[in-house]
């Protein structure tokens, strides 16, 4: 899914739009599996009617609870870098949303864990020159690519794109042959 068009400058471009890594759903899933079989083999069980009509409408609850509710939340969190800022978005209800001006970003730093480095994902950190401070991106998918390509645009926005980085000629040095 593309970002909102609506949201970007007219020479802003999108260079990478993320969501948080799959793998934040795999816990509340097999939660949600669990929760379901255990309902529904007490009420089954117990045999009595009512009692399965009641762990039916747990078992819903929970899976609602615990599976499609983050389900929702992970689909509309938003990682967005550009070659000006850096968008993050999450929220249903209530959005929240950060912008980070790429030329406000005096660092950003990354960490994985164990499982991280075998999911390819990891935490990402960006400090900026502002009230608040640290954003705190986690289970970024990709993160070292990530780090290399904010790296870049960091740089691009820094030295502009029409100021390239020209390198003066060296000076040339001087022959004395009569050192008088």
């Amino acid at each position: 899914m593309a970002f909102p068009d609506d949201q970007l400058t007219a020479d802003e471009h999108v260079v990478l739009h993320l969501r948080p890594h799959w793998r934040v759903l795999i816990g509340r899933l097999l939660l949600a599996l669990l929760a379901v079989v255990v309902v529904l083999a007490v009420t089954l069980w117990t045999g009595n009617q009512l009692a399965v009509g009641i762990g039916v409408i747990v078992a819903v609850v929970a899976v609602l609870w615990l599976a499609v509710w983050p389900w929702f939340v992970w689909r509309s969190t938003h990682y967005v870098f550009t070659n000006e800022r850096v968008m993050l978005r999450s929220g249903i209800a209530t959005r929240d949303r950060r912008d980070i001006p790429l030329n406000r970003i005096n660092d950003h730093s990354t960490s994985q864990t164990v499982v991280d480095r075998m999911f390819g994902c990891g935490t990402m950190t960006i400090e900026s020159a502002s009230e608040r401070g640290q954003s705190v991106l986690r289970s970024v998918p990709g993160i070292d690519r990530v780090q290399t390509v904010l790296n870049e645009i960091t740089d691009q926005a820094v030295s502009g794109p029409a100021q390239r980085r020209i390198e003066a000629p060296a000076p040339q040095a001087r022959r004395v042959d009569n050192p008088s």
